[in-house]
């Protein structure tokens, strides 16, 4: 995005360009839908549109820079029941999807999350000879 000072407001809550601030609302120890966007990675590695994910935390990405991050190479990829983003993914890179909620509370030794299974496979394919 070219912003040199971008910054976490957790980290340094007083900086000018608080790319990633305080959520509207805490999801510390929550659960939460999720609606997922067709034709991108993260719906692939689920296959359907919604999904109830778990979080542990209070900082996203500031709305007023949603524009600006989907404007380049980042993509919205997922949001929660009040629009704003719960994962972002980088388009043309083999596997780069960052999410608000966290995959491993959600495997089991039976059961992988999907995304941790669709990372692995991207994973395995770019080690193929």
């Amino acid at each position: 995005m070219g912003i040199a000072d971008a910054a976490h407001e957790e980290i340094t809550p007083g900086a000018s360009h608080l790319v990633i601030s305080k959520l509207a609302c805490s999801l510390v120890g929550t659960s939460e839908s999720i609606t997922i966007r067709p034709g991108t990675r993260t719906y692939n590695a689920y296959g359907r549109i919604q999904s109830v994910e778990q979080f542990r935390c209070s900082y996203g990405l500031a709305p007023s820079y949603q524009q600006e991050i989907t404007a380049g190479a980042l993509e919205v990829t997922a949001v929660g029941p009040d629009g704003e983003v719960r994962a972002i993914e980088l388009r043309d890179h083999p596997f780069f999807v960052a999410t608000l909620f966290l995959p491993q509370l959600s495997s089991s030794s039976g059961r992988s999350h999907p995304l941790i299974v669709a990372f692995l496979s991207a994973a395995a394919e770019l080690t193929k000879p």
